[in-house]
């Protein structure tokens, strides 16, 4: 498989925002099947040749040129456990593109596209001895397909800035939010421990959940409780298990209870499409991952200062 694979993107949208997602299978080494959100993928390519990078991250197979660009280039299989694919020949280069930055990950053979019903997606059991690198497993024709947290791998080499300007912090410290409490939602482990440790450094409490049925479940209990106990805004990633972003918002504004609170979308998704799904299920805002600063003033621009009731 070669070419751009988003000219076929047209097709994909039009499952994208209802809970099902396409998704580009491969392997690493042997016939376990592993997946990537197709609007992830902007090439892929026979692995082509690799500078060497001295002192860096094992991980890092090297950096190649693409299109006039040089990007780093990731061994997926090592991530995964497997024989490193570096001196491959056969091995394909899988070009990405997370959170506004392009990268290529090492893989071994691909298969073919297929379309997931997000419902079908669950976490996976540790007894089937993934680890933290897959957030996601469902079957493709009776055969386990694993969903990497590509998140994860790339954090593991850099992980970026996790804390806010000292200038973020003077302006969190400053604003006098009612209530400190949010919601945050998303199936990454890396992810949502980034996002718990940010909105500490605001004083902001988090209810967490780990999925957008978790979360809507949750938002629905809360409802009904004390009021100190709520949440007036939800972060929440876009590539989930059981329910995506794009289907919890779709959910929340459609849900009397819930139609009112602020909704900002989290995700390493990005690009033009991305734009369109965010203002068509009406969320109000959409930060790339992960920009602290960016997703801190979102944040702040959304709660309110002081309850209404006061």
């Amino acid at each position: 498989m070669s070419g751009t694979l988003l000219d076929t993107v047209e097709r994909h949208t039009r499952l994208a925002g209802h809970n099902r997602v396409a998704m580009l299978l491969f392997t690493l080494g042997d016939q376990q099947l592993f997946g990537i959100n197709v609007f992830k993928v902007r090439e892929v390519l026979r692995r082509p040749p690799l500078e060497r990078m001295h002192g860096v991250h094992e991980l890092l197979a090297g950096s190649c040129d693409y299109r006039g660009q040089t990007i780093p280039v990731i061994d997926l299989a090592a991530a995964l456990g497997y024989a490193p694919l570096r001196d491959v020949d056969s091995a394909h280069l899988m070009v990405t593109e997370f959170s506004r930055s392009m990268q290529g990950f090492l893989v071994s053979d691909l298969q073919r596209m297929v379309h997931c019903d997000g419902e079908s997606l669950v976490a996976p059991s540790g007894a089937l001895g993934f680890g933290a690198r897959v957030n996601a497993v469902t079957r493709i024709d009776g055969a386990l397909m694993a969903v990497i947290d590509v998140e994860h791998v790339l954090a593991s080499i850099d992980s970026g800035p996790a804390e806010l300007s000292a200038q973020m912090q003077r302006l969190s410290d400053d604003t006098m939010l009612s209530p400190r409490r949010i919601m945050v939602v998303d199936d990454s482990v890396i992810a949502r421990r980034r996002l718990v440790a940010l909105f500490k450094q605001m004083n902001i409490e988090c209810v967490v959940a780990q999925d957008g049925r978790e979360a809507l479940e949750r938002l629905l209990e809360l409802v009904d409780a004390d009021p100190a106990d709520g949440v007036k805004l939800v972060v929440s990633d876009i590539e989930m298990p059981r329910l995506d972003g794009y289907a919890l918002t779709r959910a929340i504004r459609e849900t009397p209870s819930l139609r009112q609170l602020k909704v900002v979308l989290h995700s390493s998704l990005s690009g033009l499409f991305n734009e369109a799904m965010v203002k068509e299920v009406n969320a109000d805002r959409f930060v790339a991952k992960f920009q602290p600063d960016l997703l801190a003033k979102a944040v702040l621009d959304l709660l309110p200062e002081h309850d209404e009731e006061a």
